[in-house]
C-alpha cells in the first residue's frame, strides 16, 4: 500500500514535474499540463488514461480502479492507493506522465518508455 507522500515523491521525481494546488487538492503537472491529482482526502489518485483502456481496467479490477462521475467524459481514471504497491504506482504515474509530456521531454527521456498504444 502506498500513501500521499509516496505519490508526491514519485510524481516529483519525473522530469519537469511541478506540484500545484488546484480545486483544493494537490495536482502534479509536466511542462504545465496536469497528469495526476490527489483527491478524495488523499486516499486515491486520478491519472490520465485512454477511455477504452480505462473502461477495461475498471471492469477487470473494480477494487483498484474506478471512474468519478464528474470525470466520466474525460480520459481519467481513479486509483485506490490502498490497492497498489510502489512499483505499480511508479508505472501508473510514468504512464500518465507520458500522456501529458510534450514530445521534447519524451525524446529526452527514452528510459521512461513509449506511451501505451504507440
Amino acid at each position: 500500500m502506498v500513501n500521499a507522500d509516496d505519490v508526491r515523491r514519485t510524481a516529483l521525481a519525473l522530469p519537469d514535474t511541478t506540484e500545484k494546488l488546484a480545486w483544493s487538492m494537490p495536482t502534479f503537472r509536466v511542462a504545465g499540463k496536469m497528469f495526476v491529482t490527489l483527491p478524495e482526502e488523499e486516499t486515491s489518485i486520478a491519472v490520465r488514461c485512454p477511455k477504452l483502456e480505462r473502461d477495461e481496467l475498471v471492469l477487470a479490477e473494480p477494487d483498484k480502479f474506478w471512474i468519478a462521475d464528474h470525470e466520466a467524459s474525460f480520459a481519467w481514471v481513479r486509483v485506490r492507493l490502498k490497492a497498489i504497491d510502489q512499483e505499480e504506482l511508479s508505472d501508473i504515474l510514468a504512464d500518465s506522465w507520458r500522456q501529458a509530456a510534450p514530445p521534447r521531454l519524451l525524446e529526452s527521456h527514452p528510459e521512461l518508455g513509449v506511451p501505451a498504444g504507440e
